[in-house]
């Protein structure tokens, strides 16, 4: 047990408490603290310890690189306000996001390995060997306790792990990356979950565009890098999103046979039945099986058009609803159209997911089934927060009556 002084400072998630060893004897303002003392290799959780008030809910997002993890963030803490940026005055190869009450963790900061050293080795980024999932549970069980981390980077530029980085807890902590539920203790910290299933067509056409247009990648570096990941993929990565509560799942359009374009998507968002604080989206009649195509007076539909559908279903031996759509929008606006025909959708006016839709236009998928599930997962996790949050103040004042 250490002796420290604790000094309270407001940051921009939360108030926090610095808590610094003093050889003092405990006077008014002071506390005992038992500090973290673990170190690891690429980072620790501080052993001076920063406490920060109020919870922290957690959020797991899982997907395979180049499958629009990043576009989700962007969606999901514009629906919380505020811009999402790299901490101030850090490194700027930097790949957490933070903004007034989420903070976004890019789960290859827990690469073990740089990128000479998996060649070296033989694996990929995949494989779990290349992964330190001891220091990612340490760490995601601080910041969910309220315990600031010196959380480490990886480079994505230069392939090399930085020094590591200050997070301190947020309201809302995002895990974004390839193995947020691999752990079975990481998994158990999250109190919500998200798996973004990308077909391999899509998968493939996604990937160019990111890591060519922003990586600098070659055409045959990404073909190579694809069919070397793919067996780890197959083993670590896809068999998680048995374990999520939400899975978008992308796939090739049905309006148009034998296409091979992959432009027209059809886009799955499969929701888990009896997730606590989460009730499935749908469309007209709850537990229905719905088919529909709104195209029309009210809603404008070049070729192919548009088709969306409903309905209970199974997954992975367990009972879910799946809401479907096939096709794209030709006008954004007219998307209040549909929006008024869905339920459970935790919008807080009339039209807010068409706002978000607006607001985000330049986004990849704002056309299409990507764009709108993501921002209605996105209004979930948002209801989810306020639920909670909700729910332990409630809790706290009926301990303070007893």
């Amino acid at each position: 047990m250490a002796v420290s002084t604790v000094y309270t400072v407001q940051s921009l998630n939360s108030t926090c408490s610095i808590s610094t060893p003093t050889k003092a004897n405990l006077g008014s303002h002071q506390r005992q603290v038992l500090f973290y003392t673990k170190k690891t290799n690429k980072g620790r959780v501080r052993g001076g310890e920063i406490r920060c008030a109020g919870d922290t809910i957690v959020i797991g997002l899982a997907a395979d690189s180049g499958c629009g993890k990043s576009t989700f963030m962007r969606r999901l803490t514009s629906v919380f306000g505020g811009a999402a940026e790299p901490p101030k005055g850090g490194n700027p190869d930097s790949n957490t996001l933070i903004s007034d009450t989420t903070t976004v963790i890019c789960l290859d900061d827990y690469h073990s390995l740089d990128r000479t050293g998996r060649k070296v080795e033989g694996v990929t980024a995949l494989d779990p060997r290349a992964n330190n999932f001891d220091l990612m549970y340490e760490q995601v069980k601080a910041l969910k306790d309220g315990i600031a981390v010196d959380k480490p980077i990886y480079n994505h530029v230069s392939g090399l792990l930085d020094p590591p980085e200050l997070i301190k807890p947020p309201k809302i902590l995002v895990i974004e990356g390839l193995h947020p539920m691999y752990d079975e203790r990481v998994r158990d910290l999250l109190d919500f979950s998200i798996y973004l299933d990308i077909s391999n067509d899509v998968k493939f056409a996604w990937k160019i565009q990111r890591d060519m247009a922003e990586r600098g990648h070659s055409l045959e570096s990404i073909k190579a890098s694809i069919e070397a990941r793919k067996p780890d993929f197959d083993a670590y990565i896809d068999p998680q999103k048995q374990y999520a509560d939400a899975v978008i799942e992308v796939l090739p359009t049905q309006l148009i046979p034998d296409d091979n374009e992959g432009k027209v998507l059809r886009v799955k968002l499969i929701m888990k039945e009896g997730v606590k604080y989460f009730n499935p989206v749908y469309l007209f009649d709850e537990g229905s099986t719905i088919s529909w195509i709104p195209c029309g007076r009210k809603l404008t539909c070049s070729f192919p058009g548009i088709k969306f559908s409903y309905g209970p279903d199974t997954y992975y031996g367990q009972e879910v609803s799946v809401l479907e759509m096939d096709g794209q929008f030709d006008k954004l606006d007219e998307l209040i159209y549909v929006e008024s025909h869905l339920s459970n959708i935790s919008t807080k006016f009339y039209g807010e997911i068409t706002q978000q839709m607006l607001k985000h236009a330049d986004f990849p998928g704002s056309n299409n089934g990507t764009g709108l599930f993501q921002t209605i997962v996105g209004l979930k996790i948002r209801d989810l927060f306020e639920q909670i949050t909700a729910s332990k103040a409630s809790a706290t004042l009926e301990a303070t009556k007893a």
